[in-house]
Order: structure tokens, then C-alpha cells, then sequence
């Protein structure tokens, strides 16, 4: 189930002060529930497990494990492995819920890849809701339709463990145990009270239709047919996964249909828990609701075997998949489809390895709170001295809680944090060897490592690990894994006694001071990380650029190709310039949306650091990403950020050495500039020296303009008369006998591949065609000063489809490109500029999308308007 979406946050007017407001408060408090009810119940599940195993030891437990059948292991694998093939008919039902086909291998890869994710991780680190729109997405298929098909596998489960938990409670009811102190000792009325949801929703499909109307919301619901086929998906998906943990427990447990119920009471009770994987809150949950004649150590042997085989093996397979695909993509000459299906991928392998690393250091963080296994110490002795066992148990541990922490350093793509990671599982291989010849776990790690180092290209953030924000389930996942390291290790060596003599005690049979110092001492290092981040410098305030930044951005502007960065001298937007000062970014800020304008400016991989980092400014401000009027080159870094792409419209520029004034498409520029020339008109370029001298006849011809338009100054994007700003441009101008009567400021871009204007404006009583005189004149002079390329701007909404199968934002930009005239001049603008003959290159934003557009387009409209009061304007 996908995790709510925060409210809106409330921000001070004064842009530079940040505090916030009630709502944005709530927001907080709303992101830090979910984490906190997860490290709870985690508590409560340790204090379950405890009183569970109270008179039980490691040894037995680990015993217990090492005696498992191997039938039993196997009867399990194919469970598991026929539990995961129902869900992938279950992907197939959403599928024709949104009538929509896809080629099955790739159901049966989302599906796994998805479902083996979501059930370990949950939403904490990387959904299977995410997973999914990341291999689906480039398929074609529209992020509502992966939302609509994610809801649809989420009610399929419910609907089969409404149906299984009705007949199981009902018919074989689970006797709480008395040491809950819940009020009710039997689950049979909940077994009726399941029964009963399930009657309703079953009569609300069969009278509906398939639309449920709740006010102003229509929601679409599955067929009778398509919900019959849910259940029967649902109660597979319920009867193969009890049925692999059923087999592994041991002899004198109870049959079958009585053991349902309470493997659906403790699978529930994981699920609402918030922990990750319901990780042991499940199992808490079994130990406590199984009969009390059952082996409990046989029983906990049994839950790990069935953690190990139904999340953690899937687990692996999804990680080796993605890689394999990951590596075969160099090798694949395929379609354009593939191609994009590659890049999508691509964005989602720093996430995979993100979840495999946390997972290689719970197993080493783990491994140093318990004994080594037996009769492996006494053989290591004879290879190493005690000094390299003690040294190498301590820092697998340190090792272990460094790489929880780097795993949200790899989701962030930070080059550190890779080079880190890779060192920390080489070194962990070696020190799991030496500190008790522990192979299964440098397989283990050695696997990770195997998968993890060809993917250096993924890692490019050079950016300090201090400064990317851990959030709030980031930080319950590393508290849930040390609160249960050291549970582990109380209960280990609960029967050693303790004392101030045991830290300081070496031998080699000594392991509960050696476990006691290796999980103290990771624990440390968490605290130290903790308190680094706490004393980091403050985050940076959202106010417009200062004047000292403006200078600072002034060489990068000139030195750009990019003409759009000369918006940084307005100084009405905030800059976020890059660790090295060579590259920055503008924003501004409107409700929850930080929208920059255009892509950084610098060096690439500067630039896209600077797209992280605002995403990072975003997350700490419970805020949105959002880049305004992209190009396409960039398109991968907006993926890598998670963002969605929307297309704007295109933008137009003209070939400076292909432009002249003959031929049949040029009739009516010629007309327009001849006509110009017999009102005694001349074209002229003012240099930045001249321009103060001209700006009190600027500023008429500005103010005729507005009131001639009925129209006001905006912002953002668009131009306004500034004095202080034009004066650091040359200004293309229009006389009539020497009277100026229309200007544009002239945007020069580096090496004099671009050129541009900005604010364009001119007389009420100019001579039809003035604007159009202007162009071709400036165009004619970009050519002679060895120009490039001329960049008229973007065109909005215009090369929106609305065809049948267009996304519903190009169905509904196309609609008021055609019939919004009365707000923009959308149709006009494109025709105007078509006349020049230009290449037309397509724009977006790129935004969280999904439920977020419509308002994320009111913040980026209400920014360029200039306010909410700007967008009604003309």
C-alpha cells in the first residue's frame, strides 16, 4: 500500500525567513508517525520474543536450524515459488482492469521484481510501487494506470485474507494469549466482522456497476468477474505462503486448517506494524499465538528458515535480475522501446543496491552480537592470533552500522558513497573470515559486492554524506536493525552474567566480551554520525539572489551557452551555486513547489549535482522538486531524481546561417520589413554603454506597452522592465526619425552559438509589422556576427497530442492551447514564430506528478504570473 501523501506546507511570506506554520508542522508530524509506530512495534515484538523464549538459548535455536529437513526446505521453496507465480496473475488482472496488454515476460518481471522488493522493504527504503512504475513507465503505461493497477493488487490481498480470516477465524478461532490482557479471547467475532466487509464490498461491486461516486470523487471498481478472479488470486496468494512456513514447522504443531488462523493473525499484525517487512514483529507474533506444547526453538528455526526463503531469497533473485539487465543493456541492440526501458532501469538500480547493502550490514551487524558457530574459533586459532580475532570481530560490527548508514548515501547516488561501500563488503568478506570463518556470510557479501561494483556509472554525486537528509523511515529502519542487535546479543549470552571485568576481557572463548564491545562500539559509531550531523552547518534559507551572488553568477552567465541564465541577474530568484562556484541553479519558491528555472548552468556533472541538491533542500522542507522548461538532454538526471516528465510545449530557434529574407516562406516578413522601412523607419544595436542614456525613452515605450495590453508586469520566466537590469545588456532598437519606438535587451550567449532576447516591447502607434521588422533585422545581424542559432523561446502547450491514447495533460493542454485565448495568446504566439522557420525542440517539467501536477501547475503558474491575483490577468 502506497504511503500517504503529506499535506500542504505553509510558508512565511518573508522569503527569508523560513519558519514554519501549523499545517507545515502537521506535515512533520504526519512523516514522523508511520517511522515511529514501526519502532514500537518492533519494541513490542522484542518484548513478545523475549517472554516467548525466556527459558530457551542461542544454542538450541541455532541447532534447531541446522536440523531442518531438507524436504521440508525444498516443499518450501516450490510453496514460495508457486505463491510468487499467483502474484503475477495478479498484475495480469490489473492489467485488464485498466484494459490495458503488456507482453507477459514483462508482467512477470515487474511483478517479481516488485513484489520481492515490496515485501522486505516496504515503503521505507523502495516500495514495490515504485519498482513498478520504474519497469512499467517505459512500457507505455501512464503512471495512473500503474497507481490504479498497484491498488488493485493491494485490494486483491485483502480481499483474500477478508475471505480466508472469515472462515479460518470463524471455524478454527485463535485463543489469544491471556499475557496481551485483550479484551476479547477469541478472533471468531472478527472472523464474522471480516465476513461482513466482505458481504458489503462484494454487494457494492454487484450494484455499482463499476463507479463509485463519494461527492466530487469517481472511483472505478473491478467488474463481479474481475473481483471473483481477485479473491481467487487473494486466497492462493494467503494458502501457498502459510502453507511454505506450515512445513517447516516442527513435529506436534498443529494441522493445517488450525494453524491459519494464526499465521493470518500474525501476517496482518506485520503489515499494519510499519516495520519493514514486518520483520519480527511477524514472528513475534507466531511464537506467542502458536500452542504452548510446541518446540519453541524448533518454531524460531522454522520462522528464520521461512524469512530466508520467502523474502530474502526472492530478495536476491530481483537484485541479480535488475543487474543482470543492467549488464546485458550493453550488449542488447534493440528497439528504441528497449532502449528507454534501459534508462528506467537504470534508475532504478542505485535503489535495488541501496536495499541489498542494508541488508549486508544487518547480516554483519547481526553476526557480531552472537556467538561464532561451534568448533570454528578452536580452528581459526591455529591460523591467526587472538588479537586478529578480537580486532576483526569489532570492526565487521563497525563495518555492519557504516553500511546502513551508506545505504541511503547509494539511493542518493553519491560517488563517496559507493567507493565506501565497495571498500567496507571487501573488507567485511575478509573480516567474516577472520573473525570466525563465517563463508556463508562472506558469500554472502561477496555476492553484493559482485553486483554492486560494475555499476560505478550509476554513483556521479560528489557530495558529502553529511548533507543529504535521512529520512524519517531511513532513520526507524537503522534504530529497528540496532535495537534488535542488541535484544540479539542479551539474548545470546543472557546467561553471562555482567560486570565491568567483561569489557576487558580477551580470550579466545571470550565471546560474549567480544560480541558486548563489537555491538557497543557500532552503536557508538551511529551516536557519532548522528551528533556530526547534528553540528553540520545550517541549511540555507530561500531568499532572492543578494547582490554579491548576482556578481558571483555574472562570469558563469557570460560564459554560458545557455542564453536563459541571464535571468540569475534579475535577482528576483534564489541561487544555489555548487561546491566549486562553477555551476548554479535558480529557483523560487511557491506553496510546497521549489521550482528552478531552466537546468543548472556549469559544467554537467556539477549541474547535476545541483539538481540533487535541490532535491535534498526539498526533502528537509517537506517540499517538491520541480525544473521548469527543460530540454531533452537532460532528461535521464530528472529520472535519476524520481521526477516525472510533463511536456510543456516547444521551443523555437532558427538556424542563423539558413536565414535570409527571399523565397515564397519569407513573403511576409519581406512585406512586413518594407513596410516598416516606408514609415522612415531604422534598426539600430545600442551597446551596453549607451543603454543608461536611453532608458527614460525605454520605460515610455514600456508603459504604453502595459497600457495598451491591459496587462501587468510578471515574473519568474518572463520579462518586466527593470532599469537596473537592462542597463547590463545591448538593446536592439526600432527608430521612427530618430524617435525610439520598440526595443528588445539582447541575451549573448558564449562562443556565439546562441543568441536571444528578453523583454520586447514597443508604441501603441508603431507601424503594423515594427516587431516583425525587429526580428528580421536582428536575425540578419546575428547572422553577420557569426551566430549560431537565435532562440525565439517556447511556444506553451503547442505539439500536445489529443489523440485517444495521449496522456490526459497533453488531452487537456491541447484543449486549452485551442480554446484559451482569452487567458495566453497560445495559438497566435506559435503561428507568429512560425513564420521565422524555426526547429522546434520540445520542453518539460519535470515534478513528483501523479496527484502533485495539478498542484504543482498552479504553484509554476501563480510563479510566472507573478502571483494567484497574475493568473485571472491577461
Amino acid at each position: 500500500m502506497a504511503a500517504g501523501t503529506p499535506a500542504n506546507a505553509a510558508w512565511s511570506t518573508d522569503p527569508s525567513r523560513p519558519a514554519r506554520t501549523v499545517a507545515s508542522l502537521t506535515a512533520n508530524l504526519r512523516h514522523l508517525l508511520g517511522p515511529l509506530a514501526g519502532v514500537l512495534f518492533f519494541g513490542l515484538a522484542l518484548w513478545a520474543a523475549q517472554h516467548a523464549l525466556r527459558e530457551h538459548s542461542y544454542r538450541e535455536i541455532s541447532a534447531a536450524l541446522r536440523e531442518l529437513p531438507g524436504a521440508a526446505l525444498a516443499q518450501a521453496l516450490l510453496l514460495a515459488g508457486a505463491g510468487y507465480g499467483v502474484l503475477v496473475g495478479n498484475d495480469r488482472l490489473g492489467f485488464r482492469f485498466v484494459a490495458r496488454s503488456l507482453a507477459l515476460r514483462w508482467i512477470v518481471f515487474g511483478s517479481f521484481v516488485s513484489y520481492a522488493i515490496g515485501n522486505n522493504v516496504g515503503y521505507n527504503l523502495l516500495g514495490g510501487a515504485t519498482a513498478r512504475y520504474w519497469i512499467y513507465t517505459p512500457l507505455g503505461v501512464p503512471a495512473a494506470d500503474i497507481a490504479r493497477i498497484v491498488l488493485f493488487s493491494s485490494l486483491s490481498f485483502w480481499l483474500g485474507f477478508l475471505a480466508l480470516g472469515a472462515a479460518a477465524f470463524i471455524l478454527e478461532p485463535v485463543v489469544l494469549p491471556a499475557v496481551l490482557r485483550l479484551p476479547s479471547v477469541s478472533t471468531r467475532p472478527l472472523g464474522f466482522v471480516l465476513l461482513s466487509l466482505l458481504c458489503a464490498y462484494a454487494l457494492l461491486v454487484a450494484g455499482l456497476r463499476g463507479e463509485l461516486h463519494i461527492r466530487r470523487w469517481r472511483v472505478c471498481l473491478p467488474s463481479p468477474a474481475l473481483s471473483a478472479a481477485q479473491l481467487v488470486v487473494g486466497i492462493l496468494d494467503l494458502l501457498f505462503m502459510s502453507a511454505a512456513l506450515w512445513v517447516l514447522l516442527p513435529a506436534g504443531s498443529p494441522d493445517y486448517p488450525t494453524f491459519l488462523p494464526v499465521f493470518l493473525l500474525a501476517l496482518v499484525t506485520g503489515a499494519v506494524s510499519q516495520v519493514p517487512g514486518g520483520l519480527g514483529v511477524f514472528e513475534s507474533a507466531v511464537l506467542l499465538l502458536l500452542p504452548p506444547e510446541v518446540h519453541v526453538p524448533d518454531a524460531v528455526g522454522a520462522l528464520l528458515a521461512f524469512r530466508a526463503i520467502y523474502y530474502l531469497a526472492p530478495l536476491a533473485a530481483a537484485l541479480l535480475l535488475v543487474s543482470g539487465r543492467e549488464a546485458f543493456k550493453r550488449k542488447s541492440r534493440v528497439r528504441a522501446a528497449t532502449v528507454d526501458m534501459r534508462r528506467w532501469l537504470s534508475a532504478m538500480v542505485p535503489e535495488v543496491l541501496a536495499a541489498a547493502t542494508f541488508v549486508a550490514g544487518t547480516v554483519l551487524l547481526l553476526s557480531g552480537a552472537v556467538p561464532a558457530a561451534h568448533g570454528r574459533l578452536a580452528w581459526l586459532a591455529r591460523l591467526l592470533p587472538l588479537s586478529a580475532i578480537e580486532a576483526s570481530h569489532f570492526l565487521a560490527s563497525l563495518a555492519g552500522m557504516a553500511l546502513l548508514v551508506l545505504a541511503r548515501g547509494l539511493q542518493r547516488r553519491l560517488d563517496g558513497a559507493y567507493l565506501l561501500v565497495v571498500s567496507l563488503l571487501a573488507l567485511g568478506i575478509v573480516l567474516s573470515l577472520a573473525k570466525g570463518f563465517d563463508y556463508e556470510e562472506a558469500t554472502l557479501l561477496a555476492v553484493t559486492l559482485a553486483v554492486i561494483a560494475p555499476c560505478r556509472g550509476h554513483f556521479y554525486r560528489r557530495a558529502s554524506l553529511l548533507s543529504i537528509p535521512f529520512t524519517w523511515g531511513w532513520i526507524a529502519s537503522i534504530t529497528i536493525i540496532a535495537a534488535g542487535s542488541t535484544w540479539l546479543y542479551g539474548f545470546a549470552f543472557k546467561h553471562v552474567e555482567f560486570s565491568q571485568e567483561l569489557w576487558w576481557r580477551f580470550a579466545l572463548h571470550s565471546e560474549a566480551p567480544r560480541a558486548l564491545r563489537a555491538t557497543v562500539g557500532a552503536i557508538g559509531l551511529a551516536v557519532l554520525f548522528a551528533v556530526a550531523r547534528l553540528l553540520a552547518p545550517a541549511r540555507p534559507t530561500v531568499a532572492p539572489a543578494s547582490k554579491q551572488e548576482i556578481a558571483r553568477a555574472q562570469p558563469l552567465v557570460e560564459r554560458s551557452v545557455q542564453t536563459y541564465a541571464h535571468l540569475a541577474l534579475r535577482g528576483d530568484k534564489a541561487l544555489l551555486f555548487s561546491r566549486s562556484g562553477n555551476a548554479f541553479l535558480m529557483y523560487g519558491r511557491r506553496g510546497r513547489s521549489w521550482i528552478a528555472m531552466g537546468d543548472p548552468i556549469g559544467p554537467r556533472a556539477e549541474a547535476a549535482e545541483l539538481a540533487w541538491q535541490l532535491r535534498d533542500l526539498c526533502d528537509r522542507h517537506d517540499g517538491w522538486p520541480v525544473f521548469f522548461e527543460v530540454g531533452p538532454q537532460n532528461l535521464g538526471l530528472y529520472l535519476d531524481l524520481g521526477l516525472t516528465l510533463t511536456k510543456l510545449g516547444e521551443e523555437a530557434r532558427v538556424e542563423l546561417a539558413q536565414f535570409d529574407l527571399s523565397g515564397s516562406n519569407r513573403s511576409s516578413l519581406r512585406q512586413a520589413h518594407a513596410r516598416v522601412l516606408r514609415h522612415h523607419c531604422r534598426f539600430e544595436i545600442l551597446p551596453r554603454a549607451a543603454v543608461p542614456a536611453a532608458l527614460p525613452a525605454l520605460a515610455r515605450i514600456s508603459e504604453d506597452w502595459l497600457a495598451a495590453k491591459a496587462t501587468r508586469e510578471k515574473g519568474f520566466s518572463n520579462a518586466s522592465f527593470d532599469v537596473d537590469y537592462l542597463r547590463q545588456f545591448p538593446v536592439a532598437l526600432v527608430r521612427r526619425a530618430e524617435q525610439p519606438i520598440a526595443f528588445a535587451n539582447l541575451w549573448l550567449g558564449a562562443g556565439k552559438q546562441e543568441l536571444s532576447v528578453d523583454l520586447m516591447r514597443h508604441v501603441g502607434d508603431a507601424p503594423n509589422g515594427t516587431m516583425d521588422f525587429l526580428f528580421a533585422e536582428l536575425l540578419l545581424w546575428g547572422r553577420a556576427q557569426g551566430y549560431d542559432w537565435f532562440n525565439f523561446g517556447m511556444a506553451p502547450l503547442s505539439g500536445l497530442e489529443e489523440r485517444a491514447g495521449a496522456p490526459l495533460w497533453h488531452r487537456f493542454g491541447h484543449l486549452v492551447y485551442q480554446y484559451g485565448e482569452h487567458f495566453y495568446n497560445f495559438r497566435g504566439l506559435r503561428h507568429y514564430k512560425e513564420k521565422f522557420g524555426p526547429v522546434w525542440t520540445p520542453r518539460y517539467l519535470a515534478s513528483p506528478g501523479g496527484l502533485a501536477l495539478p498542484a504543482v501547475m498552479v504553484d509554476v503558474t501563480a510563479l510566472l504570473a507573478g502571483g494567484f491575483a497574475g493568473i485571472l490577468a491577461r
